[in-house]
This record gives C-alpha cells, structure tokens and sequence, in this order.
C-alpha cells in the first residue's frame, strides 16, 4: 500500500485501459502499477459515487486524492462544477491527466502533498481518503479540509465500517456538521458540512 503515496520511480510501467460502468454511463481509465485500485474501480469508491446528490453538485470541487481520476471526471461529466483533483502520487497525476482527456472532460489536474498546493476554497471536497498512511496524516486530510471549504461547503468521504467509520464520523462532530449520506456492504459515505 505504502508506494500509493510515494514516488518509486523503480516501479515498472505497464498501463492498461479498463472500462467501468458507472451509472449506466461507460468510462475508460487507463491505469498501471503503483495507483491504487488498478484492475477496476473499488467498491467504496464507486459507493462514494453512486451516493453523490448529483444536483447538489455545484460551484468548486476538489477531489482529493485523485488517483487515477474516476471520481472527479465523473462529477465534471455529471454536473456543472470547476472540478480540481489533486495527489501525491505522480504516477496517478499522468494516469488522470490522460483519462480526462480519453473521457473528454476538462479538470484542473496538479500535484499536492495534503493540502500544500491548494490555494482555492471549494464548496465540495470529495475523497476515497487514504485510511492506511495513519491516523495522524489522515485527520490532518480531514480535518485540514476545513480551511478549504467554504461556508457551508461540505467534505464527502466513504470509509469502511472495518477501518474506522463510527469513530471517523464522532470525531468530526467536533467541528463539522455531520450526516452518513449511505451505507452499503459495510462502507459509510460521509458528508461534513461546514457551518
């Protein structure tokens, strides 16, 4: 898991391009060693998607941690949104570049460590986070959000029951309007807005 969020340049290349389905809607995503998910798209992440109130979708959106793309060209494709997606993961950067423009959407794809990078506030901050880098860099993400969302702008999160989900939720509750959007097969999609 640990190359998901470092650079390897060791690690060989060898792309494939999957097609995924995502509410009857057909995207192409290349994807290669090193990224996360790169034989399909994961259950939680396609949960996170299918859960989206994608009517609500509006204004700036920030999807973070990117990977190889799939949620934030989704939304730009599935609503009016400005959608910026950012990682750590350099691989994952070239990898969205291209699926955005195999999916023809246009995204403002770049390079963040956490949040070093990202000047902008946005009204949707939308993440499959990375639950395995620890908790100390995790609620640092989640927490970190804040700063960049907003007044009522919302965090959108799936995490796994297994992984911490009630206890990512309560701790949220501190300092963000919380709300558990869905549930499916044991991952919770988690909204916390910032009133």
């Amino acid at each position: 898991m640990k190359h998901y969020f470092e650079n390897d340049e060791t690690l060989k290349s060898d792309e494939s391009l999957i097609e995924v389905k995502i509410k009857n809607k057909k995207y192409k995503f290349k994807t290669d060693h090193g990224v996360f998910s790169k034989k399909g798209l994961d259950f939680g992440t396609r949960s996170l998607i299918e859960s989206l109130e994608l009517e609500e979708i509006h204004g700036n959106v920030l999807d973070f941690g990117c990977g190889y793309g799939p949620i934030g060209i989704f939304i730009k494709d599935n609503s009016s949104a400005n959608v910026d997606m950012v990682d750590v993961n350099e691989r994952a950067l070239l990898l969205a570049k291209k699926n955005a423009n195999i999916n023809n959407v246009s995204v403002n794809i770049f390079y963040s460590d956490c949040y070093s990078n990202v000047d902008d506030k946005y009204d949707f901050i939308i993440s499959n986070p990375p639950i395995r880098v620890g908790n100390e860099i995790l609620y640092k993400i989640l927490f970190d959000s804040k700063k960049h969302l907003k007044k009522n702008g919302s965090l959108i999160i799936v995490v796994n029951k297994n992984q911490g989900a009630k206890t990512i939720m309560k701790k949220l509750e501190s300092c963000f309007s919380v709300k558990l959007l869905n549930k499916n097969k044991g991952f919770y999609i988690i909204k916390a807005t910032n009133v």
